[in-house]
């Protein structure tokens, strides 16, 4: 197994020594991880949690991690003898894997220690940004389907690197994807697997049917063959029944064709009819070649007659959005007795004003019908009393108010790890799958649509607000202050 402890930006260590030094490194603090505001994204899946807390609960900084620190000539051997020793202790709270997650909610809180909580950063922002990144992007892909047919990850040629292939087909199994072409992420997920044939297959033979009919040879059971290496219609297509004959012949029942390049659309419906003609109508259609969510939800509208989609680079690599842009950032300050610090980040752009304290994520839904109303952020020691109405507001544009009433509230982040113990039990990455469609099925349409979505309401409590603004207020004031001086 890989050791990753030095997998982290420079400046983390740099600033542990220095809070080493200054012996603020036992300093009690919350740190937050979130997103902001993105116009290519609506709702995004949390992902990545199980390996975040892998990496977490087991660095180490090994004979070979000190000896290279030593050689930067950066820091001192007290310090370095202190991070050959350092565990992690704290808590972490975050929301379950698959959660629809929105700007501005602390997907993830940590509770610890400053040095051991300011080191965990860029690991935990490389992990989960990467796995919600394309877990959001599944499921946006699985959604546009409108429930014709599964998809298939097929990305691991194309993604970044082998983890990014790995961890990628992880999440976009959270995302919705029914298996993966990737025979590892199989293997260390228990997720199926899936694929058949390359062109190269059919190009060895002498002839087309050849190549067909080893294959079915082969697998008589589990007979789909690629139909588009020289003329699908002419040639592919006329070939593959001619195979479907000789199977059912011999008692077997045909899976059926791909088709990997060409126009999906028209190809798929005159395929189908000749398939049905010949007496084949369970026979399914299996596409691939550079599909995402708006090309599939495209060949729908032309009437495609497509049963299963096989999508790769696009999705691996979330074409559009090759980033989430997820932050980490300081929240709150305990000292030795207890008593916590709010902390704050201003900034010109109102986006990159943090929300400050530590702090709670509740879901409203209606009680009625059980869809979700808004998410609601609240400090740690509020509580909501959902037996009478609550005045939501938006959190920029405060005259923008909304009485909910009937309706119940549901915490969404879990303790995951406590005192440094993992106490919270992963589930299977196919349950996990299954909890975020139902998840997302609690959420109107209108908020999840592809184009031009809603925007779901994200509100901070009354207190919260509150004191965020005087915060800034306070900030400022004592800027105004010291420009005078």
């Amino acid at each position: 197994m890989r050791n990753l402890t030095l997998l982290t930006d420079l400046y983390q260590l740099t600033m542990g020594y220095g809070f080493f030094r200054q012996k603020k490194h036992e300093e009690e603090v919350v740190f937050d991880l979130f997103f902001r505001k993105n116009s290519l994204i609506t709702y995004s899946l949390a992902a990545g949690l199980e390996q975040a807390m892998d990496y977490l609960l087991n660095w180490r900084f090994d004979d070979e991690d000190i000896e290279y620190l030593r050689s930067l000539k950066l820091f001192d051997e007290d310090f370095l003898a202190y991070l050959k020793d350092m565990r992690f202790t704290g808590d972490v709270y975050a929301v379950r894997e698959g959660e629809p997650v929105f700007p501005g909610e602390p997907i993830l809180t940590v509770k610890a220690p400053l040095i051991q909580a300011q080191f965990a950063e860029t690991a935990l922002l490389n992990i989960i940004n990467h796995q919600t990144l394309i877990a959001t992007k599944s499921s946006k892909i699985c959604r546009a389907t409108a429930g014709r047919g599964v998809v298939m990850e097929f990305g691991l040629r194309r993604a970044q690197a082998p983890d990014a292939g790995i961890y990628g087909a992880r999440a976009a199994i959270i995302g919705g994807c029914s298996s993966t072409s990737n025979v590892i992420a199989g293997q260390m997920f228990d997720v199926p697997v899936a694929g058949t044939m390359a062109h190269s297959w059919v190009m060895d033979y002498p002839t087309e049917y050849d190549a067909f009919k080893a294959y079915a040879d082969a697998y008589p059971d589990n007979c789909l063959l690629l139909v588009d290496t020289y003329d699908t219609l002419r040639s592919g297509v006329p070939n593959a029944i001619k195979v479907f004959k000789q199977l059912r012949e011999k008692g077997y029942t045909p899976k059926g064709i791909r088709l990997d390049s060409g126009d999906l659309a028209y190809l798929s419906k005159k395929a189908r009819k000749m398939m049905d003609e010949a007496g084949f109508p369970e026979a399914k259609i299996c596409v691939s070649g550079d599909l995402d969510e708006r090309s599939i939800n495209s060949l729908i509208q032309q009437g495609a007659k497509i049963d299963s989609w096989g999508v790769g680079t696009r999705l691996i690599t979330s074409e559009d959005l090759p980033a989430l842009g997820g932050v980490y950032k300081m929240s709150a300050v305990f000292d030795k007795d207890g008593n916590v610090t709010p902390k704050i980040k201003l900034s010109d752009n109102t986006a990159k004003i943090t929300n400050p304290a530590f702090k709670k994520l509740y879901r409203l839904y209606d009680r009625e019908n059980g869809m979700a109303i808004a998410d609601l952020i609240t400090l740690k020691d509020e509580s909501v009393d959902d037996g009478k109405p609550l005045v939501l507001f938006d959190p920029v544009e405060t005259w923008k108010e909304h009485e909910v009433q009937n309706f119940y509230a549901v915490e969404l982040q879990h303790t995951i790890v406590k005192g440094g113990k993992l106490v919270y039990k992963f589930p299977k990455l196919t349950d996990i799958r299954e909890f975020s469609k139902e998840q997302l099925s609690k959420f109107w349409e209108e908020y999840l649509r592809l184009d031009m979505p809603q925007v779901y309401k994200v509100d901070l409590s009354k207190k919260l607000h509150t004191l965020k603004i005087e915060m800034i207020d306070g900030i400022r004031k004592k800027a105004k202050r010291n420009e005078k001086i």
